[in-house]
């Protein structure tokens, strides 16, 4: 038995992650056929059902930062997950890209007070599966992961500015993990800032969140064995 997930239901060999339980319940009702929840252990919700496609797929909540979703990433291996995409928020480090913009992860760097980490690769198949399906709606970015998002009004730029796109604070860790574990795994993330501070409102978030979820689900079909 994983040491943090308790599974009620099988979990399917295809997830999708999310950080937020809200939006893993928001991904289960836009993309499963009757989903029944397969972990509420820690409030780390998690669904498993059937999608449209006829595919299985789970969808499961990572928590906040980096440690928590490599926790998690480590029980869903355990319990058979070899395939996954992340669907989650970042803040825009410039202007563009804007509030609601969809961002496929092409590059991630760890980031910590001493600077960047080395970059950290998707899988290239899944990642570019994941493109062609968002279509128009994504660009391919670099990610600085972060181990907090804040804003704390000071003159000089951070250190990752001009460097990267945008800023989260799980994408690296989920990568380098899936690399140890041995998993495929690739990210959408949905800008809910920009660099001058505008915010998306949660409609425009949670529209971005199903385009991403069902793009995601489709890759993670296409590349199923």
């Amino acid at each position: 038995m994983p040491a943090r997930l308790r599974p009620t239901a099988p979990i399917a060999a295809e997830a999708v992650l999310v950080g937020d339980p809200g939006r893993a319940l928001l991904l289960a009702q836009a993309l499963l056929e009757k989903p029944k929840m397969s972990n509420h252990a820690r409030g780390l919700w998690g669904y498993t059902g059937r999608t449209p496609a006829g595919g299985e797929l789970s969808i499961q909540a990572t928590g906040m930062g980096g440690p928590s979703a490599a926790l998690v990433l480590a029980d869903l291996a355990a319990l058979g997950v070899r395939r996954a995409v992340r669907v989650g928020t970042c803040v825009a480090i410039e202007p563009q890209p804007r509030p609601g913009d969809l961002l496929t992860i092409f590059e991630a760097h760890a980031w910590s007070g001493g600077g960047a980490g080395a970059a950290v690769l998707p899988d290239t198949g899944l990642t570019a599966r994941l493109r062609r399906e968002l279509g128009q709606a994504t660009r391919p970015a670099v990610v600085a992961s972060l181990d907090a998002l804040h804003r704390d009004g000071r003159a000089e730029p951070a250190p990752y500015e001009g460097k990267v796109d945008a800023a989260d604070m799980q994408t690296a860790t989920l990568f380098s993990t899936a690399r140890t574990l041995g998993m495929a795994i690739a990210a959408v993330l949905i800008v809910a800032e920009s660099g001058d501070g505008t915010q998306a409102d949660d409609e425009r978030i949670e529209a971005a969140a199903k385009h991403g979820g069902a793009a995601a689900s489709t890759a993670l079909r296409l590349g199923s064995p």
